[in-house]
């Protein structure tokens, strides 16, 4: 069963390749959907894929890449659309 979480991470998590280690991280998981930086600093992800997976890129997130410094995930589930055919950046 497909299911979607909307994550928000907060701390040094611009400039330091984020976005590009979630998409890799996300394809290699299975996951669709897209993520992006905020204008506040924080990154945003949606994605969908299965629980498991879902979960295991909610623990990636609280490490993030090497450069990063994570000091919030926020996170909730939301109904899946099914509407990704991939995993992307957006600006």
């Amino acid at each position: 069963m497909q299911k979607r979480f909307h994550i928000w991470v907060s701390g040094k998590v611009q400039g330091v390749f984020f976005r590009a280690h979630t998409v890799e991280v996300a394809e290699r998981l299975g996951l669709s959907g897209w993520v992006r930086n905020l204008p506040d600093g924080r990154v945003e992800i949606v994605a969908e894929g299965e629980e498991i997976h879902l979960r295991q890129l909610l623990d990636w997130c609280r490490q993030g890449p090497p450069r990063a410094r994570v000091d919030r995930v926020e996170w909730r589930e939301v109904p899946a659309t099914g509407e990704f055919s991939g995993f992307s950046e957006r600006w």
